[in-house]
């Protein structure tokens, strides 16, 4: 089976990022404050902005809900997406309220003339529409165990629903068939993919806690990712959304897809290591985190901190710097050389301090 590579998806516009065509996969999340509350919904987008999230999705659950979007878009810099459900005049008001995009399930807005004056209001707003679709909300899929069968039930519904919109001349279009079962949605995704070329949007839905969630939803995504499947993503959290951007940047670093401008290498420990790397590597990793010039890195940067001699001084030579540990001292390199030595209760700030000359 023939699978669309993503420089083979059409591009989208939303609301100046823009998704498809080769592009660079584009990080979401989704805000989990009441909507009406405007205030603090713009809080949490700052928050989500803070760590690089770049396309925010918000609840509309009312119209009430919908008249706050043009309020919170003056007070935040990435593009707004309205999640609806249900009632179509929710998404006309959003739309009229200037949203960057909607989130539809075309088979719940309504009949055809309801789902017609959604599609016209944004075709002439220049707005795209994301299709998405959970394995959850399917009707006549519960019961059964076949992977297979409810993948394709999940594709078959998704190009049910691009139809209706292509038959409304709309091709403004993502997409996301979304499941709980990490097998359900790889292969929903890669039957889509091998019919359409609309971008796509990655997730799998109801994931979990931050620990099971996030390896979960790694699991998943890795493997459509590795296939070239996926054009933007969301990891789904039962957790502080700020969590949701961070464990995507990472996976997405881990794979060479995009980079947070910092790498970090670090050994797992043994009975060999003499120092206390696991509380030296988490003091590392919170220090780094609030140096606020860290995405203006000159370029990427890759630090090292081992605990021994056995592996350390080789993964140390191959980062731009790092320590190798030894008995109450560690060996510093620069550029896969030595350069000195530094105590253990100097590693963090030794390390700190150099990776600070990277910021421009």
């Amino acid at each position: 089976m023939k699978f669309y590579k993503r420089n083979q998806t059409k591009k989208v516009n939303i609301g100046g990022i823009v998704i498809g065509e080769g592009s660079p996969i584009v990080v979401q999340s989704m805000t989990n404050t009441d909507t009406l509350d405007w205030k603090s919904t713009v809080k949490q987008i700052r928050q989500l902005q803070e760590v690089g999230c770049e396309i925010v999705r918000i609840s509309l659950p009312s119209i009430e809900a919908a008249k706050n979007v043009s309020k919170i878009k003056k007070h935040i810099k990435i593009p707004l997406v309205a999640d609806i459900h249900f009632d179509y005049k929710i998404a006309l008001e959003a739309v009229k309220q200037g949203i960057d995009k909607l989130r539809i399930n075309p088979g719940n807005i309504g009949d055809k003339e309801k789902v017609e004056s959604v599609v016209k209001e944004a075709k002439k707003a220049h707005i795209p529409i994301r299709i998405g679709v959970n394995a959850g909300s399917l009707k006549g899929v519960h019961g059964f165990r076949d992977n297979t069968f409810r993948a394709k039930a999940l594709a078959n519904a998704v190009i049910e629903h691009v139809k209706i919109l292509e038959n409304l001349d709309f091709e403004d279009i993502v997409v996301s068939l979304k499941a709980s079962n990490i097998d359900t949605t790889v292969q929903a995704y890669k039957i889509f993919a091998s019919k359409r070329n609309y971008p796509l949007h990655l997730g799998i839905t109801e994931a979990g806690s931050l620990f099971g969630g996030s390896i979960k939803s790694c699991a998943g995504l890795g493997i459509m990712l590795n296939d070239d499947i996926g054009d933007t993503l969301r990891v789904s959290l039962t957790a502080n959304p700020v969590e949701e951007v961070k464990v995507a940047y990472s996976l997405l670093q881990a794979m060479n897809l995009r980079t947070t401008g910092l790498e970090i290498i670090s050994c797992p420990t043994c009975a060999r290591c003499k120092v206390d790397l696991i509380n030296i590597v988490q003091e590392f990793e919170k220090r780094a985190a609030l140096i606020k010039d860290l995405k203006k890195l000159k370029k990427p940067i890759k630090i090292a901190l081992m605990g021994c001699v056995v592996n350390g001084p080789g993964e140390a030579e191959d980062a731009d710097f790092g320590i190798a540990g030894g008995k109450d001292m560690g060996v510093l390199f620069k550029d896969g050389e030595i350069v000195g030595k530094v105590k253990p209760d100097k590693w963090v700030s030794k390390l700190i301090s150099m990776m600070k000359t990277y910021v421009s």
